[in-house]
């Protein structure tokens, strides 16, 4: 990919491009090293554009919040693309229908869903991403996923072409969906309840109160590590890293959360290595001591 091409091709679409940037601050971990290019388009029609100049030059990875990622410390040898503010908007459909920019965190989708007097949202406001990353990992919390609400996705490939997908044609797994990962979610609706917004409001407290009384709050961590083996035990995954792990157990600043066993934490200045390697020891004391293979819920940016 030759970077000065791109330069020259790139100074008419309705988006900031910048080149070799750094995306330390841009993921939750604080952790990575840069991108050859980063793209944030103000407009799908920009966005279209871009695509279609960059034709697959090299690779693609989609941002959204930063939660639930992170990446290496090598430069990115592609493109990360992060939606501009034109993808956050939030309308009603009907009186129990919301369409969502994927750009817009779930929190702000939860809370329009409650103003609007519409129920079957109040987990996304527990869930720090973005509508599209939930999307893509089929979010959930509290017994709720984002396949029990979602009607449809927007969506455009990295050829530039556009759709909408119903998600009856979608098939949701535990924290995954099965859909290629050339694909760039840009709007989804939801189908909620109707319901008196004071009662919404007492749930979503309810929710939020139980969560930071079991979850780290304002530190450097990217959210759940591991996937709960929900086919291999009946344990939670933090119970299986407690029984299996020292307490102490660190690699550089890459260390475990006291609070919440799978909340790994950048406890200062932490390298992606670093994170990596404690990683790659909690899956293997985990094994090694319980039979249970863990997977990743977090994504690895390489």
């Amino acid at each position: 990919m030759k970077i000065e091409d791109i330069k020259k091709s790139t100074l008419s679409i309705d988006g900031d491009i910048f080149f070799n940037q750094s995306i330390k601050n841009l993921n939750w971990f604080n952790i990575g090293g840069k991108t050859k290019i980063f793209f944030k388009p103000n407009s799908l029609k920009g966005l279209i554009k871009y695509l279609k100049i960059y034709a697959r030059r090299g690779k693609i990875f989609i941002l959204g919040n930063g939660s639930n990622v992170l990446f290496d410390d090598n430069t990115y040898q592609g493109t990360v693309i992060k939606l501009g503010k034109s993808f956050s908007n939030v309308t009603l459909l009907d009186n129990e229908t919301i369409i969502a920019g994927t750009a817009a965190s779930q929190k702000k989708v939860s809370e329009f869903a409650k103003d609007n007097d519409i129920s079957g949202l109040e987990f996304m406001s527990c869930i720090p991403g973005s509508i599209g990353g939930g999307i893509r990992m089929n979010s959930g919390c509290f017994k709720k996923e984002f396949k029990d609400i979602l009607i449809s996705i927007q969506l455009v490939d990295f050829n530039g072409l556009v759709r909408s997908i119903p998600a009856n044609k979608i098939n949701f797994n535990y924290r995954s969906i099965e859909m290629p990962k050339d694909l760039i979610f840009l709007s989804a609706t939801f189908k909620g309840k109707a319901k008196n917004s004071e009662e919404i409001n007492n749930y979503m407290n309810k929710l939020n109160t139980i969560k930071n009384m079991a979850q780290p709050t304002k530190i450097k961590t990217s959210g759940s590590t591991f996937k709960n083996p929900i086919n291999q035990t009946d344990k939670k995954v933090w119970e299986l890293i407690r029984s299996s792990v020292p307490d102490e157990a660190s690699y550089g600043d890459a260390v475990i959360s006291k609070k919440h066993a799978n909340f790994f934490v950048n406890k200062k200045n932490a390298k992606s290595v670093d994170m990596k390697s404690l990683i790659n020891f909690v899956k293997k004391r985990v094994k090694d001591h319980t039979g249970v293979k863990l997977e990743l819920e977090i994504v690895l940016v390489e």
